[in-house]
C-alpha cells in the first residue's frame, strides 16, 4: 500500500511566508506516512511579474526554492513533485522586455535528487467570468516541449501542470510510456475549477487507468483572485478517495498499486487501443 499527498496551499507574494506555510504541510503529510508529496503550482510564490525576476536565480539547482525542495525532500524522507516554480528560459518577450521562465516541475527523491523536471507545456490564454477578466500566461511563460515520466518506488510517474489537464493526447503520450501514476499541481480559478476541475481529473484517470494526484491552490489570494481548491486523489476507476475543499492542508489517500495493475489486466485498453485508425470519414457500402 502506498500513501501519496496531495497539499493545498493559498499561496501570496512572499517567498519566506509561502516556503514556511510549504514546509510545515510537507511535514505534516510525512507524518501520515505520506511516500510521495505533491506541491500545488506556484507554490513558492503567486505573482507573474516577481517570478520573472525569480526565474533568473532559479536556473541553477542552488536557487532558494529549488534548494527548499532539496532540503525538503531529504529532511522528510519523501519523494517530493515540487508544484511549479519560474525557471528562466532564454526567450524574450519583446513587446514587455521580459525574459520569459519556464513553468518548471522538479521531482526529487527522497534523497533530495533532482531526478527529473517537466516544463508545463500549455499556457494559460483565456476570458473568465471572475474580477481578473482574462488570462495570458503567455506573457511571461515559455512553453515547453517534452512529457516527462520518471521511475520511483511506486510506479511510473508523470506529471502535468494545471491547463495541460484539458489536453487529454498529453496524457496518451504518459500512457503510452507505461505511466502509474500522474501528478496534477494546479491553480484552477474558482470559476473554471468550480465547472470542470473534478470531471477533467476522473475523466484522465478513467481513460489512462492511473492514480492522479490533484494538488491545487485552494483560496482567495488578492482581489481579483480566487482559485478553486478542491485537492484529491483520485484511483484509477476514477473514484475520488480523498479530498480537501478549500483552505492550506493536506490530502492523503492509500492506493495498492496490485490492485491497479489487476484493473489494467481485466481492462486491457492498452491492447486495445487501435492507433492506426483514419481520421477519414468513408461511406459504408450499398452493395
Amino acid at each position: 500500500m502506498a500513501i501519496y499527498a496531495a497539499i493545498q496551499m493559498v499561496s501570496g507574494d512572499d517567498l519566506a511566508q509561502n516556503l514556511t506555510a510549504a514546509e510545515r504541510l510537507i511535514e505534516q503529510a510525512a507524518k501520515q506516512g505520506a511516500r510521495l508529496v505533491v506541491l500545488p503550482e506556484n507554490f513558492a510564490l503567486f505573482s507573474t511579474l516577481r517570478s520573472v525576476e525569480l526565474g533568473q536565480l532559479e536556473i541553477s539547482a542552488q536557487g532558494k526554492v529549488r534548494k527548499f525542495l532539496s532540503e525538503c525532500a531529504k529532511k522528510y524522507g519523501v519523494w517530493i513533485v515540487g508544484g511549479s516554480l519560474p525557471v528562466a528560459s532564454g526567450e524574450f518577450n519583446t513587446e514587455l522586455n521580459i525574459e520569459k521562465v519556464f513553468s518548471a516541475c522538479f521531482v526529487l527523491d527522497n534523497a533530495g535528487r533532482e531526478v527529473d523536471r517537466y516544463n508545463k507545456i500549455h499556457l494559460f490564454d483565456a476570458q473568465v467570468k471572475d474580477n481578473q477578466h482574462a488570462y495570458r500566461e503567455s506573457d511571461a511563460i515559455a512553453p515547453g516541449r517534452h512529457i516527462t515520466v520518471v521511475d520511483t518506488p511506486f510506479g511510473r510517474l508523470g506529471v502535468a501542470v494545471c491547463y495541460d489537464l484539458r489536453f487529454p493526447e498529453l496524457f496518451r503520450l504518459m500512457f503510452q510510456q507505461g505511466v502509474d501514476l500522474i501528478a496534477v499541481p494546479a491553480a484552477f480559478t474558482q470559476v473554471t475549477g468550480d465547472a470542470h476541475w473534478v470531471p477533467l481529473l476522473r475523466a484522465r484517470a478513467i481513460e489512462n487507468q492511473v492514480t492522479i494526484i490533484g494538488a491545487n491552490q485552494g483560496g482567495v489570494h488578492n482581489s481579483k483572485r480566487e482559485t478553486y481548491g478542491h485537492s484529491m486523489i483520485v484511483n484509477s476507476w476514477g473514484e475520488v478517495i480523498a479530498q480537501l475543499e478549500k483552505g492550506a492542508g493536506v490530502v492523503c489517500g492509500e492506493i495498492e498499486p496490485s490492485e491497479q495493475q489487476k484493473g489494467k489486466a481485466k481492462l486491457a485498453i492498452a491492447q486495445h487501443q487501435r492507433l492506426f485508425v483514419s481520421a477519414d470519414i468513408k461511406m459504408p457500402s450499398q452493395g
